[in-house]
């Protein structure tokens, strides 16, 4: 695993969360860093994701006005921040490394997983 996640897990409904993602540095500089997400039975969801400049960034429509994602490329840090969190965003959310392609990205590193728990 060369990609480490943490920042998930228990809050309330309408609370928020922010997720860390570290690469190494060959990893950040040459690839979109991005976030999906799963649940069991599910296909992993497309979350955000973010160019190295920063110009192209993406998010799936469920989460659009209320999670951003960011970079910092000091350092090859990316985040996600999660604000007015719902029941339905419980999930095992994992950062991602890959090349960019219309609205997402194609994941070449995956990180561990990271759970995000939202009660009602």
């Amino acid at each position: 695993v060369q990609l480490q996640a943490s920042g998930g897990g228990l809050v309330q409904a309408g609370g928020s969360l922010r997720l860390s993602c570290t690469a190494p540095g060959r990893i950040f500089s040459s690839y979109d860093m991005g976030w999906f997400r799963q649940t069991p039975g599910k296909e992993r969801e497309f979350v955000a994701s973010k160019a190295w400049s920063g110009t192209y960034t993406f998010y799936g429509d469920s989460v659009k006005g209320r999670f951003t994602i960011s970079r910092d490329n000091a350092k090859n840090t990316a985040y996600l921040q999660m604000d007015s969190l719902r029941p339905e965003d419980t999930a095992v959310y994992y950062c991602a490394a890959g090349a960019r392609v219309v609205g997402s990205i194609r994941p070449r590193y995956w990180g561990q997983g990271t759970q995000v728990t939202v009660s009602s």
